[in-house]
């Protein structure tokens, strides 16, 4: 059977492929069995890599199967498997990834958000009253995601976003600016260094959590390593958020915290130890443990 990666070198070539043509359904076929290996979702993938390719709605490739491919897209068409089969995430392919039904840019500074991660942003909003002004802090913010759901769901509220990479805070800056969410801001500095001198009613984290000799690093590779992992444990960000966010939170306010399925105990342990108080567990949809809130 020739493949995907034939057909692009017949292309560039010159050489007939397919009978002269590379037909938009042969390539996704193609495409397809080539990801098998590299994703839970590869006829998902390629499609939306040819979408991109061609520079058409996913929609076309199914009313235009039979239409053939030129050059120039097909050699995008390969170069994005190529790196889609060496297990890049889709979202660095294509620069962008959906969250809370904003389609934001990302990029290799930044983790590609899960959508885990929206349940963090369910439980602040639901601490969050719509219309009383009160000030978030997002420790660690990468793309921006969580605090730019918040600031768009609140748009009474001020949203101050930190984290140390300051390619990170570009992208987020730019999801800002592209989504039009003006009551948000980004601050360079590892978690609470830069607001020191501020107070917040809301804390939000979804900080690094991995352990450092995690197998599953190995199908992260791609991403900032700086953002997944956090010690022997997983749990050092945790504890210097632990110890430091309570300086910063107003009385009644609540730190939120993204974590792994098996650190909820761990976690009780780290915040009791540090006087928080009125521990509680959100679990997932998978009914794991997923995110932590306490107050001080």
């Amino acid at each position: 059977m020739t493949t995907v990666v034939e057909i692009a070198v017949m292309v560039r070539q010159g050489r007939n492929a397919l009978n002269g043509f590379l037909r938009i359904d042969t390539a996704l076929a193609e495409a397809t069995e080539a990801l098998q290996a590299a994703s839970e979702s590869p006829r998902l993938d390629a499609e939306l890599l040819l979408a991109r390719a061609i520079d058409v709605p996913r929609s076309y490739l199914f009313a235009h199967a039979d239409d053939e491919m030129d050059a120039a897209a097909a050699e995008r068409f390969q170069n994005a498997i190529e790196r889609r089969a060496e297990g890049v995430p889709l979202a660095y392919i294509t620069g962008e990834k959906e969250f809370w039904s904003m389609m934001l840019m990302v990029s290799p500074a930044t983790l590609v958000p899960r959508p885990e991660t929206e349940i963090l942003v369910d439980q602040a909003l639901m601490i969050i009253p719509k219309d009383v002004q009160l000030r978030v802090l997002d420790l660690g913010t990468g793309s921006g995601a969580i605090a730019l759901a918040i600031a768009k769901e609140r748009p009474h509220c001020d949203v101050l976003a930190t984290d140390i990479s300051e390619d990170a805070l570009a992208v987020a800056r730019v999801n800002a600016r592209q989504h039009a969410i003006p009551n948000i801001e980004f601050v360079q500095g590892s978690w609470t260094d830069p607001v020191r001198d501020q107070s917040f009613d809301v804390i939000v984290s979804n900080p690094p959590y991995i352990l450092d000799n995690d197998p599953h690093l190995e199908d992260l590779g791609h991403e900032p390593r700086l953002a997944l992992t956090s010690g022997e444990d997983g749990l050092n960000s945790i504890r210097k958020i632990a110890a430091d966010a309570g300086n910063i939170l107003n009385p009644g306010g609540t730190l939120l915290l993204e974590h792994g399925t098996e650190q909820e105990e761990a976690i009780a342990e780290i915040l009791a130890a540090n006087d928080w108080m009125k521990v509680a567990v959100v679990k997932d949809l998978s009914g794991l443990p997923r995110v932590t809130l306490s107050s001080r």
